[in-house]
């Protein structure tokens, strides 16, 4: 199997688990619904996603047991829609708006960047320094922590937040860093490093331009 298998599986069923969690609670309020909604419209755009312009590092073939266990490990992002869900909160009107507000920014970092990072590479390989990765080189990973940091913040849980701090520190660094690595073959790569955040923008920098005035692409 590949692990995009296991990672769309868990995309493709969180609707439906939250549906589960929300009759065997018999909640229907407020919260539930816009969790419903923010969760499961990311599992579903997720799946579009992998049809239309596949990451092609989720193509890796690995062995079942490493597939279920992928699958377990992203399992804990059910723990958020649990626990508001079992424990009845009420989300506030203002948490609620600004949970919404963070997912929309997030969704779009992350969707519209990895569509550029495709998109790109598929006509030129190389750096990618201009666009949304101008000022930060993990847009799309900027894009995923804003998404669960609003899952997070409607569960009204000190746990999501846990969750989401160890996926950042035992997952998304440790690729940024490798694809920063991997990137390090580029001879531009050092000056676009020193203009750019690794996860956040970095708004004030040092702005270097190839001779011939074109801004190289990026590879990832």
């Amino acid at each position: 199997m590949k692990i995009k298998d296991a990672i769309n599986l868990h995309k493709g069923l969180t609707a439906a688990i939250i549906v589960g969690f929300m009759v065997a609670y018999q909640n229907f309020t407020l919260g539930p619904w816009v969790y419903l909604a923010l969760h499961g419209s990311y599992g579903f755009l997720w799946l579009l996603k992998d049809r239309l312009y596949p990451d092609k590092q989720w193509e890796q073939v690995i062995p079942l047991g490493t597939g279920v266990f992928t699958f377990a490990l992203l399992g804990l992002y059910w723990v958020p829609p649990f626990l508001l869900i079992s424990r009845g909160t009420v989300p506030p009107l203002p948490l609620v708006a600004g949970a919404i507000a963070l997912n929309i920014l997030g969704i779009f970092l992350h969707f519209v960047s990895d569509a550029q990072k495709y998109y790109t590479l598929k006509y030129r390989a190389g750096l990618i320094t201009e666009g949304l990765f101008a000022r930060c080189r993990n847009t799309n990973y900027l894009g995923e922590v804003l998404i669960y940091l609003s899952f997070a913040l409607l569960a009204q849980h000190w746990l999501p937040f846990v969750i989401l701090a160890l996926f950042i520190s035992f997952v998304f660094v440790p690729n940024m860093l490798k694809k920063d690595q991997s990137l390090s073959r580029y001879p531009d790569f050092a000056s676009y490093k020193a203009r750019s955040g690794l996860l956040l923008p970095q708004l004030v920098g040092v702005t270097s331009a190839t001779p011939d005035g074109i801004v190289p692409t990026e590879e990832s």
